[in-house]
């Protein structure tokens, strides 16, 4: 087995990065690290209370960037556009007790007009991070935050 890169609540375990060009290999789901600046957009997720970064699983005949921009609005409110999401590559992690092997697509993108958040049964709060101060509540989803450190901003 390859070097484990981070660990995180749940039993989640990063196991690869690879900065691939978009399409070239499947994904079940995704995530989004969307940016205002130096801070990074969390979700807490009701069921985990857990801070992680908005995204979730590819419905059928979906691709991964329409995935990404209806999960980014359905769990936090934000609207941008699909050609404003940066492709970044794909992550391969191991999930739960039985080590679920999945892929994800990781997207970026900026935003300088964030829009409110109504909490929803699925997600609890949004919170725009620094990246160094305590999160109201919850967990940290390392594995996530490890991720959007790959593509975080230059400040």
């Amino acid at each position: 087995m390859d070097e484990v890169l981070a660990t995180g609540p749940r039993d989640m375990t990063l196991l690869r990065f690879d900065a691939l060009e978009e399409g070239a290999a499947e994904a079940a789901y995704v995530l989004v690290a969307l940016w205002h600046g130096p801070l990074l957009l969390l979700v807490r997720v009701r069921k985990r209370s857990c801070w992680e970064l908005p995204g979730g699983g590819v419905e059928p005949g979906e691709s991964p960037r329409e995935a990404a921009v209806r999960e980014l609005l359905e769990e936090t409110g934000q609207r941008v556009p699909a050609e404003a999401l940066a492709f970044v590559g794909y992550a391969t992690t191991a999930i739960g007790p039985e080590q679920a092997v999945l892929r994800g697509a990781l997207f970026t993108a900026g935003t300088d007009r964030p829009e409110a958040f109504s909490p929803t049964d699925e997600i609890a709060a949004t919170h725009w991070w620094d990246g160094v101060g305590k999160l109201p509540g919850g967990r940290l989803q390392t594995v996530d935050t490890y991720l959007a450190g790959l593509v975080r901003p230059e400040r």
